[in-house]
């Protein structure tokens, strides 16, 4: 089931957002599908619901995006929410 609502690129900077709120689930979901190796190309589609063989220019950067933001929060990020 994709989740809902999501932007194609998440928020950048050095502040945690309403995106980053709405969406730390997706983030911690793609952190653990990294750990285990999943293939990107899966990840998106369950996540997301976009299929990297139709649109792979969008899926690959909706991932990568995603994943960046989430290494970010895991990082540093999360400070914030404490």
């Amino acid at each position: 089931m994709a989740d809902p609502a999501f932007e194609d690129r998440p928020p950048g900077g050095d502040q945690v957002t309403e995106y980053d709120r709405q969406h730390h689930r997706s983030y911690w979901r793609i952190l653990d599908a990294e750990a285990e190796r999943a293939d990107w190309r899966e990840v998106v589609t369950i996540i997301f619901g976009i299929d990297a063989t139709t649109e792979p220019d969008r899926a690959r950067s909706v991932y990568d995006t995603h994943l960046a933001r989430a290494r970010w929060m895991s990082d540093s990020g999360y400070r914030q929410l404490l």
